[in-house]
């Protein structure tokens, strides 16, 4: 699943939520994740994997137009390839 756009306030707002390829990585091994956001300018080679374990286990993916976008969406003054808002 892959929606476009981002809900800023959905991560702002979350709870627990991941920043990052290996924390984000990670916590898709656990199961906890809900929904993941990748930055559509974020090199391929960087976000395959994560895009490719989100497709096996059903989780949605948001995409977010830059890295710099999502960075400031997850309350962070530099970029981002991607980030999950986690089960609570």
């Amino acid at each position: 699943m892959s929606y476009d756009g981002l809900s800023h306030e959905s991560l702002k707002v979350a709870k627990r939520k991941t920043i990052g390829i290996k924390e984000t990585r990670k916590a898709l091994e656990r199961g906890e994740v809900r929904v993941v956001y990748i930055a559509r300018d974020a090199e391929e080679h960087v976000v395959r994997g994560l895009k490719e374990m989100c497709n096996q286990k059903g989780i949605p993916i948001v995409h977010v137009e830059t890295m710099a976008q999502l960075g400031k969406a997850c309350g962070i003054e530099v970029g981002a390839a991607s980030a999950a808002i986690l089960r609570e």
